[in-house]
């Protein structure tokens, strides 16, 4: 991500971060999860401020799984064409993933998909939920119509615990959404994936509600560009 997009993006945060602080509370139409306020002490700060840790993996991983891709076959987008093409793939997985607590952001001309960890995972497992296998398998089908994306899923994890098993926890736990998604026939060349471990807490780990908000997969859709 250019700096640039990273300044926008971290602005944006800030104020949403300000937006919260001062009371406000919102409802995501797709989730129908509400963003809670100052008065909920230590609680969510907000699905949107995840966001800002951006694409973890950098510019540098994406144009190389990028060029990878080109060079296998698959097209590249240019100018307007790459805006309308996650508009419509935006569009796509909000209507397939509305109601199952799934969070479809977006910045830029990248998406990102917020899976909290309750209803991915059991406690301390990186083994999926077999109920949500439906909801992944949702996300594969807009993944296979819309194949002009690299996919970056990210692990993330509480505080509890150490950095040592909070970092191998989350990189399972990354491994394990991106095997599911490749076995539905998705190129793995796409596939980025990472731990990011407890470094990008989206809400405060001193109640229950914030760590179980940080315990989470996101997955980042990035637009191959010719």
């Amino acid at each position: 991500m250019k700096i640039r997009k990273q300044t926008t993006i971290l602005l944006a945060a800030a104020a949403l971060a300000a937006m919260l602080a001062a009371g406000c509370q919102t409802t995501d139409p797709y989730t129908g999860q509400g963003q809670m306020n100052r008065t909920s002490k230590g609680a969510l700060i907000g699905a949107g401020i995840g966001v800002a840790a951006g694409l973890l993996t950098g510019d540098s991983a994406v144009e190389r799984r990028q060029h990878a891709l080109i060079g296998a076959g698959i097209g590249g987008l240019a100018g307007g064409a790459v805006g309308n093409y996650q508009d419509r793939q935006q569009a796509a997985l909000r209507d397939k993933l509305q109601g199952t607590g799934v969070g479809v952001n977006r910045n830029g001309d990248n998406i990102t998909l917020n899976m909290p960890g309750n209803v991915t995972f059991a406690f301390n497992s990186a083994n999926l939920d077999p109920q949500f296998y439906p909801v992944l398998s949702g996300v594969a089908d807009v993944l296979k119509e819309y194949d002009k994306t690299v996919v970056e899923v990210a692990g993330h994890t509480d505080s509890i615990g150490s950095d040592e098993v909070n970092q191998r926890l989350s990189e399972q736990r990354a491994n394990a959404v991106t095997q599911f998604l490749v076995a539905q026939n998705i190129n793995p060349q796409r596939f980025i994936t990472v731990g990011a471990g407890k470094r990008y807490p989206i809400a405060g780990n001193d109640t229950e509600a914030g760590r179980a908000a940080n315990r989470r997969v996101e997955i980042t859709l990035v637009p191959v560009r010719s």
